[in-house]
């Protein structure tokens, strides 16, 4: 005899519900749970992976949000005295942010003097759009 499971979807905050009949040998009767032979294609987020590794660190993270705070340039020593790492160690990071081309760096004597890409926020906009569809 086939019994009757209720699913409960929320997508975007709108609730669905769906009946699924399941028949006995616990395959799904009315519902057919893919459609065979469709090919899964991704969106062209690849070109956002290097982006989002140098982000996927707290001290990166929160570097940028000191460059957009200060709205300006920041000196790499007032990054390094934010923060309770050694200099290599904040180095470090500053070069992985310029690498993925979120920050740019100028040399002036000692001391370098960093801001934050304009090109940075509108590379996750532009990501935005990619998963938004």
């Amino acid at each position: 005899m086939p019994k009757t499971t209720a699913l409960t979807f929320i997508n975007a905050g709108s609730i669905s519900h769906l009946m699924v009949k399941e028949l006995q040998s616990g395959r799904v009767g009315d519902v057919a749970c893919c459609v065979p032979g469709q090919k899964l294609r991704a969106r062209d987020t690849k070109r956002f992976a290097q982006t989002f590794k140098a982000l996927g660190d707290e001290t990166r993270l929160e570097i940028i949000g000191l460059l957009a705070a200060a709205k300006g340039e920041l000196c790499v020593c007032d990054l390094e005295s934010h923060f309770s790492l050694s200099q290599p160690t904040i180095s470090h990071h500053l070069r992985l942010l310029r690498d993925a081309d979120l920050v740019s760096a100028e040399r002036r004597g000692t001391w370098v003097y960093y801001t934050l890409k304009p090109k940075a926020s509108l590379l996750l906009a532009e990501f935005h759009l990619v998963i938004a569809g």
